[in-house]
Formats: C-alpha cells, structure tokens, sequence
C-alpha cells in the first residue's frame, strides 16, 4: 500500500482517496463476499467499510498500519450485515476453484458444493477467520490486529473453525 496517497487522503484529498478506493474496492468485495456468502450483503458491508474509512481516516495514527485497519472496519461492517440479515445466504461463486480433469467434473462440483454448504454454516466469525487466513492469505497476526484480538486467540479460534468444518463435512458424508 502507498503511504503517501493514505496521508494524502488522510488531509482531505478526495483524489487520492479515490485512488485508494479504486485500489482497494474489488479486494475488499471479495472478502466481504467470502465471509457473507452473500452479493449483496458483501456490496453493503464494502461501501459501508469505505464510508467508515472515509470518515476515520482523518484519525488513522500510523498510515503504515492502514490494510490491517481497513480490514478492522471490513470485518466490523461484515458482521453488522450478518446480525442484519436473517435469512440464510444465498448461493454464488464457490469457495475453492475446481482443478479437476474433465473426467472428474461431477466429483469435483460435488466436492466443492459440499465444502460450500459446510462452510456456509459455520458461524460470521469463523468464516472470518478462514477467508482472512486462507483466502487472503493474511498472517495470523494481521488478522488478531484486524479483529482486535491477540494472536493466540486467532490460532485457538481457526483452529476451533477448521475442526467444525472438518465435524460438518463428516456430519454430511
């Protein structure tokens, strides 16, 4: 990330804070997607994340920490979207990208619809935790600064999530 648009944006610059929008809006999306399993939901919690950092971007003390605060404001909205929304999410682009031969297409779409209806019923913040940690490929620590938690309790509780996981994937087979 550019430091000097984040302090550029940080003293009102529109211009540069739309540059860090345009940079940052597809990748925030994505996440939010992961961890709501729903579009428009995701939408709603990324333009709300965006508006909050517009906001509080002013009293962002260190711009070299601003991803791992973006991603705090991220997380906040995603979960304020899933206690908004009762209904269960609806279904869209998979978790995971089949590599299957096309001889294996049929066991691979089971697979993946498998994974998919077992990660859907985990709890907001473990999926959190998975899509951080294994689809955006933050480390531990980033993702304990993002939910503002200490380190080991991201450890204990992605530990705790892929044990579900693995629990409700058996539970299905």
């Amino acid at each position: 990330m550019d430091t000097t648009l984040v302090i550029q944006a940080q003293s009102g610059d529109r211009g540069a804070f739309a540059r860090l929008v345009d940079t940052e809006w597809e990748r925030l999306r994505r996440l939010a997607y992961g961890i709501l399993r729903d579009s428009a939901l995701a939408d709603d919690a990324t333009q709300q994340a965006l508006l909050s950092i517009w906001h509080d971007l002013p009293r962002l003390r260190d711009p070299e920490r601003y991803e791992a605060w973006v991603h705090r404001l991220l997380v906040r909205r995603c979960y304020a979207e899933a206690k908004r929304q009762r209904h269960s999410p609806t279904s869209g682009p998979p978790l995971v990208e089949s590599d299957a031969a096309p001889g294996d297409d049929y066991r691979a779409v089971e697979v993946r619809d498998e994974l998919e209806r077992a990660f859907q019923r985990l709890s907001v913040e473990q999926r959190t935790l998975v899509v951080l940690h294994y689809y955006a490929g933050l480390p531990l620590n980033h993702i304990a600064e993002a939910m503002g938690v200490p380190a080991g309790t991201v450890y204990s509780r992605l530990h705790r999530a892929l044990k579900e996981l693995r629990g409700l994937l058996e539970a299905d087979a």
